[in-house]
């Protein structure tokens, strides 16, 4: 990797680590806030929905906003907005406002999730480079709960997490704003790319193949959030393990997530494997674990289980974003990503709800048969996206996990 990448995708990095530190922290905080605006569970939770709508809107905008605006002043404005969003909760406005906020705080890490994203999909190297930036969201949901739960235990107040927030966010808009110069370029389109400045998005949603990328990863992103919000209830309820025992087991399918982005890609390219083997290896491993949970109730078997899920799942979102460039004309790359990363956001609030009602009713020994048929509709989009990858003239770059560099 180039020298003068490295600042840009430290950046990166600590920009992700922000999001998810601010993500993971979430569910620690939900009870203050219900006790605080004096709201129920149903009210609070239009805050993910406002959460989500701001990724839609990020969704919608990146390419647009990008192309006109340029990468610095698209990664600036979405600092701003997560660092105001932040600021503006610390002082504890009216629910109302609140809820705005999180429409701005998800349409700021939204930008900064598909502004990155597309930065690191360009570099050279970038499936390894790609998977330990999204190792780096693993490590911030981590460590979120762990510093919001401090700062509820010494009577601080929740606001004072936002705060913390925000002065994070101050050296990301500052980097944001001087490291990402205007003729800083890694994508440019090609001399034999159509130069017209047609609608980036409306181009982007003509082409099938992006389709098939945004539903695969909206049915993996099913199954992260799935076990990550239900699996405590599932080893509490079905499985009779301890409260204690249980976060722990939940900690580590987390751990496992982080692992596997740092560690998977790093060793499929130290064998020269391809981003295909890599994916269904990744596949396999999480069918396994499911199959593991699910059919042997055993106390052990639960804790490797999941870390074995966590393991599996955890270098697939960032490698389809890896292969992205190699699939879509270059201009066409950053609004390509802005959306099928926002919009496989959806499944972060509609699968885990779907889990939710039919545990209601058949119990949560349902999870794991729910998270393997997600499985296999990750499979049936799979199967025809390798077909389009290996077919585009511009893949052949970006399916080899080692790349020379000039």
């Amino acid at each position: 990797m180039r020298t003068s990448y490295r600042p840009q995708i430290g950046l990166a990095f600590f920009g992700f680590l922000l999001i998810g530190g601010i993500s993971g922290a979430v569910g620690v905080l939900l009870p203050s806030l219900s006790s605080y605006y004096n709201v129920d569970n149903s009210v609070l939770g239009l805050f993910f929905f406002a959460s989500t709508l701001g990724y839609l809107m990020a969704a919608f905008s990146t390419g647009p906003l990008t192309e006109k605006l340029g990468r610095r002043w698209f990664l600036t404005l979405g600092a701003a907005a997560l660092l105001s969003g932040s600021f503006i909760i610390v002082l504890k406005p009216p629910f109302v406002v609140v809820l705005v906020m999180g429409l701005l705080l998800g349409l700021g890490m939204g930008s900064l999730d598909a502004g990155f994203n597309a930065y690191v999909a360009a570099l050279p190297r970038s499936t390894a480079v790609m998977n330990n930036l999204h190792a780096f969201y693993g490590v911030g949901a981590l460590l979120g709960p762990i510093t919001a739960s401090a700062i509820l235990a010494v009577n601080w107040g929740w606001n004072n997490v936002y705060l913390l927030w925000a002065v994070v966010s101050v050296p990301l808009l500052i980097g944001c704003g001087l490291l990402f110069r205007p003729q800083q370029s890694i994508v440019t389109p090609s001399e034999d790319e159509p130069g017209d400045k047609k609608n980036i998005l409306l181009t982007v949603l003509k082409l099938r193949v992006v389709w098939l990328a945004m539903l695969f990863l909206l049915f993996y992103v099913g199954i992260e959030v799935s076990l990550g919000n239900w699996g405590y209830s599932f080893l509490i309820e079905d499985r009779h393990q301890g409260t204690l025992l249980a976060g722990w087991i939940v900690s580590g399918y987390w751990l496992g997530l982080t692992l596997g982005r740092f560690v998977l890609a790093n060793v499929f390219e130290r064998l020269g494997w391809s981003i295909y083997h890599l994916l269904q290896a990744s596949m396999l491993i999480v069918l396994v674990g499911t199959l593991l949970v699910w059919f042997l109730p055993l106390q052990w078997v639960a804790a490797c289980g999941l870390l074995l899920i966590g393991f599996g799942l955890g270098p697939i979102y960032p490698t389809i974003i890896a292969l992205t460039p190699g699939l879509v004309p270059a201009r066409l790359v950053r609004g390509t990503i802005g959306f099928i990363v926002s919009v496989s956001i959806i499944g972060v609030s509609l699968f885990p709800w779907l889990a939710g009602i039919i545990a209601q009713s058949a119990g949560f020994w349902s999870l794991f048969p729910f998270c393997l048929a997600l499985l296999a509709a990750m499979l049936c989009f799979w199967l025809p996206l390798r077909v389009f990858s290996r077919q585009s003239p511009s893949s052949a770059n970006k399916t080899k996990m080692v790349s020379r560099e000039k």
